[in-house]
């Protein structure tokens, strides 16, 4: 299941830091800018709100990290989750099996960028759509949910990322500002 959240700059910071698990407090406190406090803890409150509605479990999650860094919960470990966020929103898949998502902010288009993350093809998609900018980041969170869905992380050359036998589903929300894809 998909959860987003998208008033993450609307909320009260010192009563959703209060609402956190110390360890997620620590962790997003040791962001240095605001922003990053507020997507910690909004995405933390967004997966347990999702785990009480899906599960109808109230405890908070205990993170613990696999080896490339992926998070699990300890204390709920036949529970599949994936955090992302972007500027304005947080989004949580979870699930009885390992999932993946990636939500970015639309942005303006950079050559440089697309030419490094890019194969041929998907460049020459991108390039020829009338929307550059939105062709490109479907791309992006396509290829980053897939990564996040494996466990690997940006750890490989992303031009060769992307697998069609997988069911990734993307999702424009141009009047929010942002696209998000999934792996469920």
């Amino acid at each position: 299941m998909i959860y987003i959240e998208d008033n993450i700059l609307d909320f009260n910071l010192d009563d959703a830091l209060n609402q956190l698990t110390e360890q997620r407090r620590e962790q997003a406190l040791r962001f240095k800018h605001e922003l990053g406090q507020r997507q910690c803890a909004a995405s933390f409150l967004l997966l347990k709100k999702a785990i009480k509605k899906e599960y109808g479990i109230e405890v908070s999650p205990i993170f613990k990290y696999q080896e490339g860094g992926k998070p699990v919960m300890g204390n709920l470990p036949d529970i599949h989750f994936n955090i992302s966020h972007c500027r304005t929103a947080v989004a949580v898949a979870i699930g009885n099996k390992p999932v993946g998502i990636d939500i970015e902010s639309i942005r303006p288009f950079k050559d440089p960028l697309a030419r490094h993350v890019l194969n041929d093809g998907e460049y020459a998609t991108v390039i020829a759509s009338e929307r550059p900018d939105i062709e490109f980041i479907k791309l992006w969170t396509r290829k980053e949910a897939l990564l996040k869905y494996t466990g690997e992380g940006i750890r490989r050359d992303l031009k060769s990322v992307l697998d069609d036998s997988l069911p990734i589903t993307t999702i424009v929300d141009e009047a929010k500002g942002f696209i998000y894809s999934y792996i469920l």
